[in-house]
């Protein structure tokens, strides 16, 4: 017979569609540590059950639209910040594809945001990414700018999609007809890849630049108004990836 140590294990080992089968396996086993284990295992695949019907929830517009071909999500991170650039991703998954955990990026820790980046790159027809510099935001405004890199993510994927499902946008000047979704990066799987993708290459890039410039502390706040943040920009003066337009009050500057 098996320890319970053995068993708690094994039960931990196995990947979830295995549970129900080990349940039934050790089920006449009357140790009361063998039954809290079966427990646990119980409920792990009653959450898993609640995060497919969670997801199933989240194919709804990818369900209303797949007659039409390849939908690609759309969304964007970094309109808010101080410095560095706004990011949009673009990406196509399969028609039946379910990748689980799949959310909101803001939702999620940075840990999973990474999981879940390498699977949606991994999964996805074609995934692409977007920029606007600090310096074509200064000069275009962050609205036009955040256009302008949507619009780049959308020309560089491979296929055409045929239906872009965006978060909450409607995008000028794309030939591609859309569908705007307010919190779509919380009601499609879609929109919530674009935004865990441009998120986590939005992320990497600010680490890239703490390297750099330390002083601002961009590996922590990512270019965000921080109150770290304001005192470097005030010690130090702005960077080359600071956009001026968004940090006049900060220096004391008149518009």
């Amino acid at each position: 017979m098996k320890s319970i140590q053995e068993i708690k294990e094994e039960l931990k080992r196995a990947p979830e569609e295995e549970l129900p089968a080990l349940c039934a396996l050790y089920q006449e086993d009357g140790r009361k540590g063998v039954q809290s284990l079966l427990q646990q295992a119980k409920k792990r695949l009653e959450r898993l059950e609640r995060e497919k019907q969670r997801i199933e929830a989240m194919r709804a517009y990818e369900e209303q639209y797949g007659h039409l071909g390849y939908i690609c999500g759309i969304d964007e991170v970094g309109r808010g910040p101080f410095a560095g650039p706004v990011v949009a991703g673009a990406v196509i998954l399969p028609r039946d594809c379910r990748i689980l955990y799949i959310n909101d990026s803001k939702q999620l820790s940075e840990k999973k945001r990474e999981e879940l980046y390498e699977e949606i790159l991994e999964k996805a027809v074609a995934a692409e990414v977007g920029y606007a510099s600090p310096a074509r935001i200064d000069e275009i405004n962050i609205l036009q700018a955040t256009y302008e890199a949507m619009r780049e993510a959308v020309s560089k994927l491979p296929v055409k999609p045929q239906i872009l499902l965006n978060d909450a946008v409607t995008i000028p000047g794309i030939d591609i007809p859309q569908v705007p979704i307010i919190k779509g990066d919380a009601k499609s799987i879609s929109i919530a890849a674009a935004s865990i993708v441009a998120k986590v290459t939005r992320d990497r890039l600010m680490r890239e630049y703490d390297k750099i410039m330390p002083q601002y502390g961009f590996a922590s706040n990512k270019g965000y108004g921080s109150q770290a943040h304001i005192e470097a920009i005030q010690k130090y003066g702005p960077t080359p990836i600071h956009r001026r337009s968004f940090i006049h009050n900060v220096l004391g500057e008149q518009e």
